[in-house]
């Protein structure tokens, strides 16, 4: 079977933001930004599965275009949460890294499918 690395990538990273959303809420007892990460950080990769069982080009691209939406936010919400004091440099990095890597497959993958229509 084919290898599907932003399908991969997308769970792995949907696992860390679970992880990190028990961790803002048990340690750091943050509520309200922590749930705004945990739904658009989680999307990403339910996105994802969705487009790959697209109707048609046009609704896949949709759905890639979505979970671009979700990733990018997802990224404004780690960046808040690191300068509000939530989250150290090294927490946010670590995941930080991870959704810029998202977020760039991501954006590949919509580009090509609209080369090839």
């Amino acid at each position: 079977m084919k290898e599907n690395i932003v399908k991969e990538k997308s769970f792995l990273f949907a696992v860390r933001i679970v992880k990190l959303y028990q961790y803002l809420c048990e340690d750091k007892k943050e509520y309200i930004l922590s749930k705004q990460l945990l739904r658009s950080g989680t999307s990403v990769g339910a996105m994802i599965r969705e487009a790959e069982h697209a109707e048609s080009l046009h609704d896949f691209r949709h759905k890639i275009a979505i979970a671009q939406k979700e990733i990018n936010e997802t990224l404004y919400w780690l960046e808040l949460l690191r300068e509000t004091g939530y989250l150290s440099l090294a927490e946010f990095l670590s995941i930080h890294t991870d959704a810029t890597i998202l977020i760039k497959i991501i954006t590949r993958i919509l580009k090509s499918s609209k080369k090839n229509n």
